[in-house]
């Protein structure tokens, strides 16, 4: 069986993609979560918004509740 990446329906923030990120990499999602605030951080906060935004729309939801 192969892995998907899905929005999470159960550990979920805002819409559950970086949940979702962290349950696809078997890590913990507060530690997905701080990553991304750093990483925008540094980035200047709008590309990794913008690429928040893109993934909550095209990631599909968990079928798992």
């Amino acid at each position: 069986m192969t892995k998907k990446l899905y929005r999470s329906n159960q550990n979920v923030m805002l819409s559950g993609v970086l949940a979702g990120v962290a349950e696809y990499f078997n890590l913990d999602a507060t530690i997905v979560r701080l990553i991304y605030v750093i990483a925008a951080i540094f980035t200047a906060v709008f590309p990794l918004l913008v690429l928040y935004i893109v993934a909550a729309v095209i990631m599909p939801k968990s079928d798992v509740y």
